[in-house]
């Protein structure tokens, strides 16, 4: 669903525990400048409008802040840079912040539940138009990214498990070209704009897609607890900045176009297309709406399912002995995992202020 998955995840995740050690202190005080980082994608794009239009300085100033809104092209990287502490805030789906960051000991919260995949990735096939049919194939996508989490659902809908095909790993930049270049690339799995590129390929058929898992695969802006905890301000700057913008691009208005396109042009589109991704993305306009689904009881069941696909395919790290190793919290005080290792923390705190005004 990103710009560009882990490839090699157990060396970055290694490497990000190595660099770990002293970052996390050194982000643990108060302070006025902070940055944070942001990758290109259809549920992002409001961070580089947020940061062109003036919206973020307008908030940051309002606390007495700076923040830096930095776009790096390289998804994986800039997790990477932030599990370092390079970054005070990083944006990141909710898989990734569990196996990266939190698995790596930075100890992470969930600030803002911009939106959920509602078709935003898929599975896609030729010469078949149901899960069924991956039977025996070989399935093209990145793997240990969340198009693997979708193949493994996809799967578990219809009895079939991964030893029952091969799964191929197959870099984002190239899923297109070898899905519409090659007779052999029969299935895969990715995310738009690629997922909307292989569908149009003739005789292909998506047979399963987010939409069918609604609210599982979940995108975030996540910043360091500690950071957060010392430094309140950065939350209601960042939470403040980001519902402005959701209220412009949310409208009909000439502004809320005009705010589109921008969007759609960074991201490499037009206003229709990226319209068009919007239309498979659940995006939290309102911020009731995300306080509610932080809150809801179907989270923690959804990290659940994330933390065992993730511990399954060792992305908890080399010293996770069991599914519980690393602590996930919610709202309501709820931890699942080890909660004296809890380093994933989902808040509605900032979000409310958002919804009651407060900020």
């Amino acid at each position: 669903m990103m710009v560009s998955w882990r490839t090699f995840l157990s060396a970055l995740l290694m490497a990000a525990v190595l660099t770990v050690t002293g970052n996390v202190d050194a982000r643990a005080e108060e302070k006025t400048s902070f940055r944070v980082a942001w990758s290109i994608y259809v549920g992002w794009m409001p961070w580089g409008y947020a940061a062109d239009s003036g919206i973020m300085k307008k908030w940051a100033d309002k606390y007495g802040i700076d923040v830096e809104i930095v776009q790096i092209n390289d998804y994986i990287e800039s997790i990477n840079q932030y599990t370092a502490g390079a970054f005070d805030g990083c944006v990141m789906t909710n898989m990734d912040a569990l196996t990266i960051p939190a698995a790596g000991g930075v100890d992470s919260t969930a600030l803002i539940v911009g939106d959920f995949s509602n078709g935003n990735d898929g599975v896609v096939l030729k010469e078949g138009d149901t899960v069924a049919d991956l039977k025996g194939r070989q399935v093209n996508l990145v793997e240990l990214s969340v198009s693997h989490y979708l193949l493994a659902r996809a799967l578990d809908s219809v009895g079939l498990r991964e030893r029952d095909l091969t799964v191929v790993n197959t870099s984002d930049a190239d899923i297109v070209s070898a899905f519409t270049g090659s007779d052999d690339v029969t299935a895969v799995v990715t995310w738009n704009p690629q997922l909307s590129e292989v569908t149009k390929v003739p005789g292909a058929a998506k047979v399963f897609d987010s939409s069918d898992i609604p609210g599982e695969i979940i995108d975030l802006m996540v910043v360091s607890s500690d950071t957060l905890k010392d430094n309140p301000k950065l939350g209601k700057a960042l939470v403040g900045a980001w519902y402005e913008v959701m209220t412009i691009m949310s409208g009909t208005d000439a502004k809320a176009i005009q705010a589109r396109t921008l969007m759609a042009e960074a991201a490499g589109t037009d206003l229709a297309g990226y319209d068009s991704q919007l239309k498979t993305t659940k995006m939290f306009y309102e911020p009731a709406a995300a306080v509610s689904f932080a809150k809801s009881a179907e989270l923690p069941k959804t990290m659940d399912r994330v933390r065992t696909f993730s511990f399954e395919h060792g992305l908890l790290g080399e010293g996770a002995a069991s599914v519980d190793a690393v602590g996930i919290a919610f709202p309501d005080g709820k931890v699942i995992g080890d909660a004296d290792n809890t380093k994933l923390r989902f808040t509605a705190e900032y979000m409310a202020l958002a919804a009651d005004g407060k900020l």
